[in-house]
């Protein structure tokens, strides 16, 4: 199958599997993957799910999830894989914050071409596809208008844990600290899909991501870009597979954005 409205199709409905997954059950059982960082039996059924229907809705198609091993080498060129979070914001569901989302990405070459993310304790569904613009429950989203920082809400991904954490904040806490003298607000919401669906739709102006795992981002990054928001790695470059770190902003404030995060953290 190759048809982009057929494939956009059958991830709607995967991720609505497990999304209803997600509203309806417990955490489970929590493990610790690392320092800080969990995994619950809920992440892990929602993956075997979610993979097991497009095995079988796509069986030509290879899968990459986050939380068992994987048989998808992501970013090959002319090869489709399917890349999986199965909670994008393990730790806010884990405490009751509705904030965590089921994010899928059909990815070739060096990003997405379609992705879905659903976010069910908020009832939001965002999709797109390359070329086909970015939807909110089915109506067309565009990023904001934003023209200064001055008046923008900015988003930051979570502080580093696990091993190198401390070294990795330094950089975080810089952004914190020049983002904070800058812009009208700092958010951090602990979810990396919803910080790029909500600059895709305006909620937001711009988010600021200094990571870059595939099932993080992939979705939400071609759903940013097809709202008309900028993405790029924080030097600028376009964002890609292989981008060090995430930056979506309005296009009004690209450049002053880009132009702060080199003053702060380099680029």
């Amino acid at each position: 199958m190759t048809d982009m409205v057929e494939l956009l199709g059958v991830a709607r409905s995967a991720v609505a599997q497990g999304c209803a997954l997600l509203r309806t059950s417990e955490p489970g059982v929590v493990t610790a993957k690392s320092d800080r960082d969990f995994v619950t039996e809920l992440d892990v059924s929602i993956q075997e799910i979610v993979q097991e229907f497009l095995a079988d809705a796509t069986p030509e198609i290879a899968f990459r999830g986050e939380e068992n091993g994987q048989d998808a080498a992501i970013g090959e060129r002319d090869r489709y894989s399917w890349v999986l979070d199965p909670i994008d914001g393990t730790s806010n569901f884990i405490h009751g914050l509705p904030l965590c989302a089921v994010s899928l990405a059909l990815v070739s070459g060096d990003g997405a071409v379609l992705g879905v993310i659903g976010a069910p304790f908020l009832d939001l569904e965002y999709f797109a596809s390359a070329g086909s613009g970015a939807f909110r429950n089915g109506r067309p989203i565009r990023a904001s208008g934003a023209v200064s920082l001055s008046g923008a809400i900015v988003s930051i991904g979570d502080y580093a844990v696990g091993a190198g954490a401390e070294v990795k904040n330094r950089s975080r806490m810089a952004l914190t600290s020049a983002l904070a003298v800058e812009v009208e607000r700092v958010r951090m919401f602990g979810s990396a899909a919803m910080d790029l669906a909500w600059v895709a739709e305006g909620r937001t102006d711009a988010c600021v991501l200094l990571s870059n795992k595939p099932w993080d981002m992939a979705a939400g990054v071609l759903i940013a870009k097809e709202s008309g928001a900028l993405v790029t790695d924080s030097n600028g470059d376009p964002h890609s597979l292989a981008a060090a770190h995430t930056v979506a902003a309005a296009p009004g404030i690209g450049a002053e954005l880009l132009h702060l995060i080199k003053d702060s953290v380099g680029g």
